[in-house]
């Protein structure tokens, strides 16, 4: 192994106790290959399979925790004990390769199609329209106290089926867009109750929904059931999240008893758009500052090369995810790992989708989508 790289490949314990074997994790990544009854496929298990060698942890693409919170086609879902073997059938794909496996939680919000939801009811933290991710832009509806009560629960039972299906944690997907973010927003979120408003009070459904998870956990789990927590550090809409609101949510976040939190960035190494004085410094320098060490935080965003893997790495984050490149080289550790990173493939090679073990619908996703990953 390549002494410049070594560090990457070092274990590390995160606060729980748990010890992941080296630095590098799968990131999260929509596949829209699932059943259409919710049931994941022979292609996923194969595909998550074909990735959990090397790194230390998988984070599974986002499971809606409700009927009404899909997002996506072919998505996997955990709203309801049924789903149990179909999670499992997950879980252990991972783990046989030696990984922990986490599975992220989560609710599309104004996100989901109305195709995809019973009745077409798009619902939201207020009546304000999504204004990207593909969807059409109808106008959601707000929810009201209690069926927000609802949906806090439905993240605790979600969490309880992940222990029951044998995963070793879950992640609460806070980051793109979805319901926790739309709750969090100051441009999504125009309620006058104690959800909205101020930025404290609009910090009380993201909290919520971290403390239900943590309940179940410490009632249906133990000690070593690892709680994460993804969020996006801004928006581009006027009154959209800005910076120093998330290093107010971090603030708060890093004070529950989370086992890591998971930055979402396109660019690792991108910088503030607003709502902080120095708009030089990267988002991942003020979000470490501001973490100052209680929690693990998870950096992301276009890391190809073991090169990048190092100065990524060389910033002070303790864990780094790889999401586009393990569909492009699902051996990237252990090509490191052996000494072999100048033989990392960076490019997507387009006569290899088998050897890949990518799905067909992703397939068609990435080669439809000229420039999400190199080489298409």
């Amino acid at each position: 192994m390549d002494e410049n790289y070594k560090d990457l490949l070092t274990a590390y314990k995160l606060p729980n106790g748990v010890e992941l074997k080296n630095r590098i994790v799968m990131a999260p990544m929509t596949h829209w290959s699932s059943n259409e009854d919710g049931t994941v496929t022979d292609a996923e298990v194969e595909y998550y399979s074909r990735r959990s060698k090397g790194v230390s942890m998988v984070i599974t693409a986002c499971t809606h925790v409700t009927p009404n919170g899909q997002g996506f086609h072919g998505q996997f879902a955990s709203y309801s004990d049924e789903y149990i073997p179909s999670l499992k059938r997950v879980a252990n794909a991972i783990k046989e390769q030696g990984s922990k496996a986490v599975l992220q939680i989560y609710h599309g919000g104004k996100m989901s199609p109305p195709e995809l939801v019973p009745n077409g009811d798009i619902v939201s933290a207020s009546d304000i329209p999504a204004v990207n991710g593909g969807v059409s832009g109808k106008t959601p509806r707000p929810l009201t106290e209690d069926e927000i009560k609802e949906i806090i629960n439905a993240y605790g039972d979600a969490t309880r089926r992940a222990i029951e299906a044998g995963f070793d944690g879950v992640e609460i997907h806070g980051a793109n867009g979805y319901l926790i973010q739309q709750f969090f927003s100051g441009h999504s979120n125009k309620r006058d109750d104690r959800f909205g408003g101020s930025l404290e009070n609009r910090m009380t459904f993201p909290l919520a929904v971290v403390d239900k998870v943590k309940s179940v956990v410490e009632k249906y789990g133990d000690s070593t059931f690892i709680v994460g927590h993804r969020f996006s550090p801004e928006e581009p809409e006027e009154n959209g999240i800005t910076m120093a609101d998330t290093l107010a949510l971090i603030d708060a976040l890093a004070d529950k008893g989370l086992d890591y939190l998971h930055v979402s960035l396109g660019e690792f190494f991108s910088t503030a758009r607003r709502g902080v004085e120095d708009l030089t410094k990267t988002r991942i320098e003020y979000l470490l500052e501001k973490i100052n060490d209680r929690v693990p935080l998870i950096g992301v965003g276009s890391i190809y090369s073991a090169e990048d893997a190092r100065r990524a790495f060389a910033t002070g984050v303790p864990l780094l995810a790889l999401g586009r490149e393990l569909l492009i080289d699902p051996d990237w550790v252990q090509k490191v790992r052996d000494g072999k990173e100048r033989e990392i493939v960076t490019q997507l090679d387009k006569e290899k989708q088998k050897e890949l073990v990518i799905p067909d619908p992703l397939w068609e996703r990435i080669i439809n989508r000229p420039g999400w990953l190199p080489g298409v």
